[in-house]
């Protein structure tokens, strides 16, 4: 197994930490249970960080024609002013982090699914965007792994995070130690990773580390916010089928037919969503190693991340696919 960096995750500290919810409640997560072993996460609750008690009576966004704010029905409080300055203090003084793990729906967490009501009085919701930390969040930190816990539970969504988290993390590790050879490896090693992201912010990356004229210290910088760029959009599973088929074809001829059927059965239930791919992943490992395929076992596409982290917690949602990234990323 290929050493990893330790992501580091600001996470909603309801969710698997403390009982801080309103109503004085933990939010269960295996995959976050199972991530602590991997993931330096900094728990934070923004409702206890501005005052609040534990349980205490629930918020609500409400909008009127001067904005949005965030007020407690039961005691008519407005806490708008009071959650923005702790969000903005708290954001503009983080360290160098890896991304962001929030609670669904809560008005002050949400990334884009908080209730938004038309007054403190009861009634039917406006519709829905994300909480007032929430939005500071995506304003500021887009670009980072961005997801809330119940979108984690989607296969797809939850492999696309874990393997921006764990690709950001070591890109941070190699950047903090600033050594230019480390970054050659890590263009190299990636390289299949950024083939089924996006081509071509793969040849501007290989560019830039290929142009050793620019100075070391703007070479980081720069390979960065293509990174960012890069791994903003989930690949295909036609992406993923096209790498694992050119990589089948170093070794197939050493194979024999049932084993060659095996594999494109494989392909076919990945292609239908019956399996994940990790699956595919995992039985394409078994050959570089029988067959020492170095170049591919050194890959970090077919081991983006821990492979006890595959597959905790999977459920199935009707989620059109066109929709399934741009919810919080369009915000």
């Amino acid at each position: 197994m290929r050493k990893f960096s330790k992501p580091i995750i600001i996470v909603s500290r309801c969710i698997e930490f403390d009982a801080v919810r309103y109503d004085g409640a933990k939010i269960k997560s295996d995959l976050v249970a199972a991530m602590k072993k991997y993931v330096n996460f900094i728990p934070i609750c923004p409702e206890v960080e501005i005052g609040l008690p534990i349980p205490r009576d629930s918020l609500r966004i409400v909008k009127n024609a001067s904005g949005l704010f965030l007020k407690q029905p039961a005691s008519g409080k407005d806490l708008t002013l009071e959650i923005e300055l702790w969000a903005n203090n708290f954001l503009d003084n983080l360290p160098d982090i890896d991304g962001f793990l929030m609670k669904s729906k809560s008005p002050s967490s949400g990334l884009f699914d908080a209730k938004i009501y038309p007054s403190i009085e009861k009634s039917a919701s406006l519709g829905r965007g994300p909480g007032f930390f929430g939005a500071e969040v995506i304003r500021k930190f887009n670009h980072l792994a961005v997801e809330d816990e119940k979108r984690l539970l989607h296969p797809r969504i939850r492999d696309h995070f874990l393997k921006k988290i764990f690709t950001l993390a070591d890109f941070r590790e190699l950047k903090k130690k600033g050594n230019y050879d480390s970054l050659v490896d890590f263009q190299a090693e990636n390289k299949l990773l950024f083939t089924a992201y996006n081509q071509k912010e793969l040849r501007i990356m290989g560019k830039i580390v290929a142009e050793r004229r620019i100075k070391k210290e703007n070479v980081f910088t720069e390979y960065e916010s293509h990174l960012w760029k890069a791994l903003s959009r989930v690949p295909r599973p036609g992406s993923n089928i096209n790498i694992a088929l050119k990589s089948f074809g170093y070794f197939s001829k050493n194979l024999n037919s049932n084993e060659k059927k095996f594999f494109m059965d494989v392909i076919e239930d990945y292609k239908i969503g019956k399996i994940p791919f990790s699956a595919v992943s995992t039985l394409l490992r078994g050959w570089f190693t029988r067959f020492q395929e170095e170049y591919l076992l050194k890959q970090t596409f077919f081991e983006p991340y821990p492979p006890e982290l595959a597959d905790i917690g999977i459920e199935s949602f009707a989620y059109d696919e066109r929709d399934l990234w741009k919810q919080v990323q369009d915000q």
